[in-house]
Order: structure tokens, then C-alpha cells, then sequence
């Protein structure tokens, strides 16, 4: 997989993403029928999340962080990594990940590399891609048995990406697990931030939109 264009590998600040607001969003076409019946069709086949990040703004050194990191994306031309604050582990938010987590693969005794990802849902799954995990963060495990970070593989934070040790490739039926943290790949949607003492001393700045890219 090639990495984003136009890409910068540096993240939102921590404690404003913290106080943000959003989360995944759909798009879905209804048709309703004479009968009253409807017909429903998923447009997108994964979420795109949307975050409004001027509700982690609450005082004017917080205000000055944005404005420059706005700055140095050069408003919607360049991406950057952001910590969703609902979901940012490969497990429940009160959980330690673990390498058990997610199910990424199942061997073949060839594969070498294997794309992390998160699965969602009961009765229908969805499994999301993960490009953007947290250096340091990842744990594998194959077959139930956990391996060692930079012994039996490596991972490639930037595209989400982990590949075994030529000693390490997983056998044939071997299911690969993972644990991680991660981050999510977005933009700003506007080139403006609308910002005025009298409304932020009133406790109120304009929205901020985020827009995840997706991988």
C-alpha cells in the first residue's frame, strides 16, 4: 500500500484532541416505494470519521497551539495523525491491549506481511484498516503465542503495515493477532479558522472540522 500524499507524519495536539467531538459517519441512499416499503444501499462500504476539534479549545495558549498547528498543515493541504478520543486501542477504552486482541491474518507459510485491523460488529462484522498505530504500541501473537518486537517483526507506523522475521512466518492455518494503539489519518475540511477574543472569552469558537482520510 503507498503511502498518503501530502502527509504529515506528526500528531494533533494530545490534550485538544482530547475535548473533541465526533465520530464515524455514513452514507446511505433510501428510496421510499409507493407501498410505503423502503429500499436502503450503503454508498460507502467503510466509515469516514468527522471530528469538530474546536471543543478541546479552552484558553488562549490552547487557541495559539491550533492556530499554529493549522499554520504548518497549511490549512487542508497536509494530513496528520489525531487520536480519536472514543476509540484509540484495539480493545475497550478501560482495557490494556493485548496481543490477542484483533484477528489480522491466518498464515499460509509464504505471507510474510500482514495489514493491521479492527473489527467491529456482531452478526456483521466490518473490519478497519489501521494505518496509523502508535510507535512502540503493537503486539503480535501466533497461534496464542506472543513474539517479540524487533526480533521476529517490525512494524511500519506509517502505513499500518507489520512483516515477520523470515524465521517467524506464520505456518499454514496459524491465526496472527494484534494489539495496538493507533491513530487516525485526517485533515483539516476548512481553510479558515474563525476565531474572536469576545466569542472565546464567552466560551465559544467557531468549529474546527476534521475529516479522516481514509487509507
Amino acid at each position: 500500500m503507498t503511502q498518503i500524499a501530502s502527509f504529515h507524519e506528526v500528531s494533533f495536539p494530545r490534550r485538544l484532541a482530547f475535548g473533541a467531538a465526533g465520530g464515524p459517519r455514513r452514507a446511505t441512499e433510501i428510496v421510499t416505494l409507493g407501498s410505503g416499503h423502503e429500499q436502503r444501499n450503503a454508498r460507502w462500504s467503510q466509515s469516514r470519521r468527522r471530528y469538530d476539534a474546536s471543543q478541546g479549545v479552552r484558553t488562549l495558549d490552547d487557541l495559539y497551539e491550533l492556530l499554529s498547528f493549522f499554520e504548518a498543515r497549511k490549512g487542508r493541504l497536509y494530513g496528520f495523525r489525531f487520536r480519536d478520543p472514543f476509540d484509540w486501542k484495539s480493545c475497550p477504552p478501560g482495557a490494556v491491549p493485548s496481543s490477542l486482541d484483533q484477528t489480522i491474518g491466518v498464515g499460509d507459510g509464504v505471507a510474510a506481511i500482514f495489514a493491521l485491523t479492527k473489527t467491529y460488529g456482531g452478526l456483521d462484522t466490518l473490519a478497519r484498516r489501521i494505518a496509523k498505530p502508535v510507535a512502540g504500541s503493537v503486539r503480535l501473537a501466533v497461534a496464542g503465542t506472543e513474539l517479540a518486537d524487533g526480533v521476529d517483526f517490525t512494524v511500519d507506523s506509517v502505513t499500518g503495515t507489520v512483516e515477520f522475521a523470515p524465521a517467524a512466518v506464520p505456518v499454514s492455518g496459524a491465526v496472527v493477532t494484534a494489539g495496538f494503539e493507533f491513530e487516525v489519518p485526517v485533515r483539516f475540511d476548512a481553510d479558515e479558522i474563525v476565531a474572536s477574543l469576545s466569542a472565546f472569552e464567552a466560551g465559544e469558537i467557531a468549529a474546527v472540522p476534521l475529516l479522516e482520510i481514509l487509507p
